[in-house]
């Protein structure tokens, strides 16, 4: 039915892209997404800051603008560079902004708010004028406004999609933030009403102007309309329930792929599960155990932060018959517990903090489980990837992993307690202990879940033509 419609012209707006510059999931999403979407004859495009640690030459980026004006004392040069499929992927260059090693330092509202503005600016040079302007998280949530209030007929009749990634992050500052986006509080309604509590939320705006909403899972869709999940938004958000939309998130299915892995010892399939305890021996040596085929090994690989609840694994948890490797970096307080775990119980639990990307993926091929005890979960990747290794998830049920994540294919715990998930772990161990071809099931289930991008992908072009028409 779509392919008799108009090709539509879409252009992606983010602070986060794989492979150019990734902190969390949302380059994931942004570095799969446009893919799958190119697939299915879309004209879409991306947009983000080049940060002063990419490398042009490595990614064969090209000047195509210089000095464009976007207030009054300053101007931005564009890169471009094409991915899969010949996306085009734009970078904006604010030395001001954007030239440090980092994606996120200083004040990030007022950065992200210039780059908002510097991305309409730059479209009449670009000559490219998109039927829809996909923006992400909070970064972009400003989009909307300044739209609004462009006087240039090109911005006429540009629709907008707001994703919210994570409500937890807002975008809060002063009314004063406003001047760098050429804007006041008189500019619109929105904005007055939002200045009366002495801030600028930009995720309220962005949830109040754009042409439709949409969170990454069905449930977080529907949890972030009650107090305890809403982050303090359940209100403004109920002002545009009917155009709140949830969309799972998908994985590159070709990148954690068991059977063509580069950073794994050993490839394997579901066809082929018995070789994947390679990767659980291989693993264990590495990280100074003795190798034990029959010992339960966990995996966890995250961000160490609130969210995730690594706090609820506490140091009874080494009476558990099983093997614990945490991978990630975050908050010093969770690295600390993590490795404070690991000082005092070296044969259970092993702390990595570091970011590593064949580590990770040696995680996953090696585990026989993978924990995600998040407080609350927008999506998650982790689950999905684990799946797709056969380790079997073993998660809170909440947001995306109540949608993936059933008894088919892992264990659950409802209520966030630290003896809630140690009961789950207790139950997955008996399983994998006592019920060996039951949990062989399990993994053969859980491997041939489809996580492409390919049914999401068809579901955003849903809600794009829903915008357009």
């Amino acid at each position: 039915m779509n392919s008799k419609k108009k090709k539509l012209k879409v252009l992606m707006a983010s602070s986060e892209m794989s492979p150019f510059a990734k902190v969390g999931g949302l380059a994931d999403v942004v570095g799969s997404l446009p893919t799958a979407l190119k697939t299915l004859k879309v004209d879409v495009r991306v947009i983000i800051p080049k940060y002063g640690f990419i490398d042009k030459n490595k990614y064969s980026l090209k000047k195509i603008a210089r000095n464009i004006i976007v207030s009054p004392r300053i101007r931005v040069n564009v890169w471009e560079t094409e991915v899969d499929q010949k996306i085009k992927v734009y970078f904006i260059e604010s030395k001001k902004y954007f030239n440090r090693p980092t994606v996120y330092w200083g004040n990030n509202s007022e950065r992200f708010l210039f780059f908002s503005l510097a991305v309409l600016k730059v479209l009449p040079v670009l000559k490219f004028k998109p039927d829809i302007i996909h923006c992400h998280d909070y970064h972009t949530a400003m989009i909307p406004d300044l739209l609004k209030i462009q006087k240039n007929n090109f911005y006429k009749n540009i629709k907008t999609l707001l994703t919210i990634h994570n409500l937890n992050y807002q975008g809060k500052e002063g009314p004063e933030i406003l001047s760098t986006g050429q804007l006041s509080v008189n500019s619109l309604k929105s904005l007055s009403d939002d200045a009366r509590d002495g801030d600028i939320n930009f995720m309220v705006q962005g949830i109040l102007n754009a042409d439709i909403i949409n969170t990454v899972s069905p449930t977080y869709a529907r949890e972030i309309l009650k107090p305890s999940f809403s982050c303090g938004l359940d209100k403004i958000l109920k002002k545009r329930k009917k155009d709140l939309y949830g969309i799972l998130n998908g994985i590159d299915v070709n990148f954690f792929n068991p059977q063509t892995d580069v950073f794994i010892k050993q490839n394997y399939s579901f066809k082929a599960l018995d070789k994947k305890v390679k990767n659980k021996l291989y693993l264990q040596e590495k990280l100074g155990w003795k190798p034990s085929p029959n010992k339960m090994l966990i995996g966890l690989v995250s961000r160490l932060v609130w969210q995730k609840g690594v706090d609820l694994i506490k140091k009874y948890f080494a009476r558990l018959n099983c093997q614990f490797v945490f991978l990630g970096t975050g908050y010093p307080e969770y690295e600390n517990h993590l490795k404070d775990l690991n000082r005092k119980h070296p044969l259970k639990f092993k702390a990595l903090i570091k970011f590593d990307i064949k580590l990770a993926q040696e995680i996953y091929a090696g585990a026989d489980a993978f924990l995600m005890p998040s407080r609350f979960e927008p999506c998650g990747l982790g689950q999905m990837i684990a799946m797709r290794y056969g380790a079997l998830p073993i998660v809170h049920t909440t947001g995306g992993l109540a949608d993936t994540v059933d008894g088919e294919v892992g264990f659950r715990f409802r209520n966030f307690s630290s003896k809630n998930l140690y009961n789950t772990i207790e139950k997955a161990i008996s399983v994998y202990k006592n019920s060996p071809k039951k949990w062989q099931k399990m993994q053969k289930i859980a491997m041939q879940k489809d996580f492409s991008w390919k049914n999401s992908a068809k579901r955003y072009l849903d809600l794009y033509y829903k915008i357009a028409k």
